[in-house]
């Protein structure tokens, strides 16, 4: 571990960038009505206004760890830094929805150089045994992203219009500059050499298999173009996929340095942990679009009533996940995590049963507030249960494999809730076509009560997949003491780390 004086500050100052890319994640949600309206578009190629994001952030995570290792996570840090903020910029200017999605994807690529170095200098500043509040504050960070998104997007689409969404993080990223130049200290770089066929491999097989699922309403399930199809793109991308695992595992034999270290998932918590933020991931970027639609097309909410809603989930989850932080390196993350995710999935429920045309406002917020409280319980525990047992050396690729398992969460949620609710539209109102009937303009009052129904349907995707994320959850393996680290000879902390590979 590296011996840093004032590990707090620079964890502060990491946090504030990290807050802001999280926040864009989720905060295009609640302005996609406007966005539509604005750029004359239509739900399908607003929807990938994120999933170009997400995509971008999610296929380079795997390189940009290694990276951060190899150049030092401050460096990495700094230049996914101030490409965010530029592409930003290019957000608000864009004119059309082309250039508004190629912006975004450039945005994905800052962001994806920065996520992994926060969890790579948090894995190499913290002593295990006293990272719980560290990952707390990382927890606390990202569920109160994925919440405050929605809700600072409202008032600033309502107030200065759906661009300021993107024109507010400049001034954000010029701040977080500041605070990283000056508090995050210059760790120890490991050499690596980088794995190309692997990039590649796993580049196409995410893009057509996202392509595909998102893309198969449009196409109905059939063509494409010429012998291409939708389902020949979804079985060719999860091939491409399972070849590119092959290839891991082929390299990592020959003894070389795959860009996804198979090794890493022997350890039992981290295996879990990788496949339980994949199903959150995959569940919070899914879950507000359809509750978005329902309150803005068929209750008229503005974007800012429609964010308010939401208020309860960010208050509690803010409140709790310190606390819970203070908690995690004394007990099993199991018992947190699992009853974390079994609240986010009641909730979800609750949502879903409420979704009609003539519900009392009101009864939106209770399910918010468990869906705070599922927030506080969940990120913290499983971020720490995942990367407890890392060494130092293999921080950036950890860090790097977890957070691109959550972003591949977060891109296959984006494009299974575009399709299923396209679906669901066309299933529930056959009178109109789906894209008119969500293009967020006046919807006549005879459809209210199916685009209800649809939105509700979709939610239930969501609820059912963290369900199976509270189970996996269940098996994680309670945390081994640690000792040898911070102040120990390097003797006695290499011996620490064989311990914790143990």
């Amino acid at each position: 571990m590296e011996n840093v004086a004032k590990p707090w500050p620079a964890l502060w100052s990491l946090v504030v960038g990290f807050f802001m890319i999280l926040i864009d994640t989720t905060i295009v949600s609640v302005a996609n009505p406007r966005i539509m309206e604005g750029l004359n578009t239509d739900i399908n190629a607003v929807i990938w206004v994120t999933s170009a994001y997400l995509l971008a952030y999610a296929v380079p995570l795997l390189i940009t760890g290694r990276l951060g290792d190899r150049f030092g996570p401050k460096n990495l840090y700094l230049i996914g830094l101030v490409v965010f903020t530029l592409a930003s910029l290019w957000c608000g200017l864009s004119g059309d929805v082309t250039m508004l999605i190629a912006a975004r994807a450039v945005q994905g690529l800052g962001a994806a150089m920065m996520t992994p170095q926060t969890m790579a200098v948090i894995t190499r500043i913290f002593p295990p045994d006293r990272r719980g509040a560290a990952m707390g504050l990382w927890g606390a960070t990202a569920g109160m992203a994925v919440l405050v998104g929605p809700i600072l997007g409202g008032v600033l689409v309502d107030s200065l219009g759906w661009e300021w969404i993107f024109f507010v993080n400049v001034p954000i990223g010029l701040v977080a500059f500041i605070l990283v130049t000056r508090f995050v200290p210059k760790l120890t770089t490991h050499s690596h050499t980088f794995d190309v066929v692997g990039v590649l491999l796993s580049a196409v097989g995410m893009f057509l298999l996202v392509f595909g699922i998102q893309e198969g309403q449009t196409y109905k399930w059939g063509t494409v173009s010429g012998v291409i199809s939708v389902w020949g793109l979804i079985i060719t991308g999860l091939v491409v996929l399972a070849l590119f695992v092959a290839w891991q595992w082929i390299l990592e034999r020959r003894g070389g340095e795959p860009l996804l270290p198979l090794g890493l998932f022997k350890d039992r918590n981290f295996s879990l942990g990788n496949t339980t933020i994949m199903v959150v991931g995959f569940t919070v970027t899914a879950f507000p679009l359809p509750t978005i639609f329902y309150y803005q097309t068929v209750r008229g909410l503005t974007p800012t009533q429609s964010a308010l809603l939401m208020i309860p989930m960010a208050v509690i989850s803010g409140a709790l996940a310190p606390f819970v932080g203070k908690l995690i390196d004394r007990a099993n993350p199991r018992w947190f995590a699992a009853f974390g995710l079994l609240c986010l999935s009641g909730a979800l429920f609750w949502t879903a049963s409420l979704l009609g045309p003539d519900t009392p406002i009101w009864m939106f917020l209770l399910p918010s507030a468990l869906q705070g409280v599922a927030n506080g319980f969940i990120w913290g525990p499983v971020s720490n249960a995942t990367t407890r047992n890392l060494d130092p050396r293999q921080a950036g690729a950890g860090s790097g494999v977890f957070n691109t398992t959550r972003q591949i969460g977060a891109v296959l949620g984006s494009a299974a809730i575009a399709a299923l609710i396209q679906s669901r539209l066309a299933a529930e109102l056959p009178a109109a076509p789906a894209g008119e009937a969500s293009m967020g303009g006046v919807l006549p009052d005879f459809l209210h009560a199916g685009f209800s129904t649809a939105m509700s349907q979709s939610i239930l995707l969501p609820a059912f997949a963290v369900l199976v994320g509270a189970i996996v959850a269940l098996f994680f393996a309670k945390p081994k003491s640690v000792s040898g680290w911070g102040g120990k000879a390097p003797a006695q902390a290499e011996e620490a780390n064989a311990e914790l590979q143990s």
